[in-house]
């Protein structure tokens, strides 16, 4: 089994995206990052995730975004927008590079690990408009990792996966229904409560219910 690196956040997309490189016969490490995001409920239920789709390890790294603000996740004085995402608004929960620092530290991960393949939830149909989901930003952060790593250089390709890029909601969580991941495990919301909770109102949520909706499949997301 060859070795992946994992981007882990506890929603349902990422859950899904670790059975999909599990299922392709990797063998995962996921990565959660700790970024000052408002909630810690999302990394306990990344910790559960990992357990339950059987990472091989599973690592928390801390990155304080806080410092620079300019999100509603981050931000303390930014509230987190609940009235629905508006096409081609770029709305306040967007954390500005949020992916770009992921994704670098899943490539420092991964030359330590020494693996070749590093995936992550990115999702350009039901989204929230975010620029750093885009098949463009994979393309070009691949292309980065070619040319700024050790493995890179020495011509052991790195390769960035985004495998539910292209797929809508109620596809991913068909798929990840087939593959085995218990959504109840995950936590989507921009504002849960410290036990996990949704709020059923931000982005997130709308998103989340409408896909398990579009499914066919219970929502087994508890709400406050």
């Amino acid at each position: 089994m060859r070795p992946a690196v994992v981007l882990l956040s506890g929603g349902l997309d990422s859950a899904t995206v670790l059975a999909m490189a599990r299922a392709d016969g990797f063998s995962c490490h996921a990565l959660s990052v700790s970024y000052g995001q408002k909630h810690s409920a999302e990394l306990d239920a990344a910790a559960r995730v990992a357990r339950h789709l059987g990472a091989l390890t599973h690592k928390v790294v801390g990155v304080d975004l806080r410092t620079i603000g300019g999100s509603a996740l981050t931000d303390a004085a930014i509230d987190v927008p609940v009235d629905g995402v508006r096409e081609g608004v770029i709305p306040s929960t967007y954390v500005p590079a949020r992916n770009t620092i992921l994704l670098s530290l899943a490539l420092g991960f991964a030359e330590v690990v020494e693996s070749r393949d590093i995936f992550y939830g990115a999702n350009a149909v039901d989204y929230s408009g975010y620029p750093d989901c885009r098949p463009e930003f994979v393309a070009a952060f691949e292309a980065l990792a070619n040319v700024a790593t050790k493995a890179g250089v020495e011509g052991h390709r790195m390769t960035v996966h985004a495998p539910i890029i292209r797929m809508t909601k109620a596809e991913i969580i068909r798929r990840g229904a087939q593959l085995g991941v218990d959504f109840a495990l995950t936590v989507s919301c921009y504002q849960a409560d410290a036990t996990g909770r949704a709020c059923g109102v931000c982005d997130s949520c709308r998103i989340r219910r409408a896909g398990f909706d579009a499914a066919g499949l219970a929502d087994p997301t508890v709400y406050r």
